[in-house]
């Protein structure tokens, strides 16, 4: 492709997503200060239908890009930049969170509201996390909350119903005494060398030990590993036009609600580099009711090494350069 085809190529997937129509030659003479004419136009727009990067819908029709034209185009662009206000702003707001899954929540949130699409933020955790602290906390009828917070800011829980009832005392040493003792441990780790402390003949002799016993029979430290998935801003999807059916456009929504679905989008996101934002149009792939849309995101690793991955999803017609610096400067807010 010559640089005035490409040009000529760039133009039209801009006056698509501008208006959504197939694109005629005459229009995009008007666009140009060249004096490119539009017969002209006609024979570059003939040859990039042949090369697959137009097509056009009905014979007197103008024509219209295919992914493949909005993956030149999109390889085009230069990053804009959010302005500096916005960009304090979001340092500021994820300063205050505390928690990965209240970061989450908050990306996923602050994507869906700065570009009007779908906001995809997950959580990938270690397979082997550290403890750092693990919280008791007695519910009625002989049940008890465990909170297990781990090194990567993650807070997992869970509740146990034991055969004899526990004292927020004795509650209150079993705790200091895990945390005391294995604060910083992975918690396989941790299993393991409690598995072997409470074998010992002396667990029999001491009280809070044979209190432990009960707990750790119920697998308090079994907590799930699975990641943080947060998604908002599906209902952004009725709006466009995306040439489905009702049962079609219920199909997508099935898929989007689930967690495995989702993740194998952001899965094509684990092979670029930290921080390297990727654009994938056209995910007919993953489903066939999301042919039309396309999916921005990059991955990022916090400070413990935390593994997460932001995106958004949205139609094949979005604002791409809004969009990309969007995710850029959000994934730079997360990280801190």
């Amino acid at each position: 492709m010559t640089p005035r085809d490409r040009e000529v190529l760039h133009e039209i997937v801009e006056s698509y997503i501008a208006d959504g129509e197939p694109v005629a030659s005459r229009s995009i003479a008007r666009r140009r200060r060249d004096g490119l004419s539009a017969a002209s136009i006609r024979n570059v727009m003939a040859d990039l239908d042949e090369e697959g990067y137009l097509m056009q819908p009905h014979t007197s029709a103008g024509r219209v890009p295919t992914e493949k034209a909005f993956r030149s185009y999109v390889q085009s662009l230069n990053m804009r930049k959010l302005v500096t206000a916005e960009i304090e702003r979001l340092r500021g707001e994820f300063g205050r969170l505390e928690t990965v899954e209240q970061r989450i929540e908050y990306t996923s949130r602050t994507l869906t509201e700065l570009t009007h699409g779908v906001g995809i933020a997950a959580a990938i955790p270690r397979s082997n996390p550290a403890l750092d602290q693990i919280e008791l906390v007695s519910l009625p009828d002989r049940r008890v909350l465990v909170v297990v917070v781990t090194r990567d800011h993650q807070v997992r829980n869970r509740i146990v119903t034991l055969e004899e009832s526990l004292s927020n005392d004795e509650l209150g040493s079993i705790r200091n005494y895990i945390n005391r003792n294995f604060s910083g441990w992975s918690l396989e780790h941790v299993r393991n060398e409690l598995a072997q402390r409470l074998a010992r003949a002396e667990a029999t002799y001491d009280a809070m030990l044979r209190k432990l016993t009960l707990l750790y029979s119920k697998g308090i430290l079994d907590v799930g590993l699975g990641p943080e998935v947060r998604m908002d801003g599906a209902s952004n999807l009725v709006v466009l036009d995306l040439h489905l059916t009702k049962e079609k456009m219920r199909e997508l929504f099935r898929a989007l609600e689930e967690k495995k679905r989702v993740l194998e989008l952001l899965e094509k996101f684990l092979e670029n580099a930290v921080g390297e934002v990727g654009v994938h149009v056209g995910l007919g792939q993953i489903h066939p009711s999301m042919r039309e849309l396309s999916l921005i995101g990059l991955p990022v690793v916090l400070e413990d090494g935390l593994y997460a991955v932001i995106a958004v999803l949205g139609p094949m017609r979005m604002n791409y350069p809004r969009v990309i610096s969007t995710v850029q400067h959000v994934g730079q807010a997360f990280r801190g």
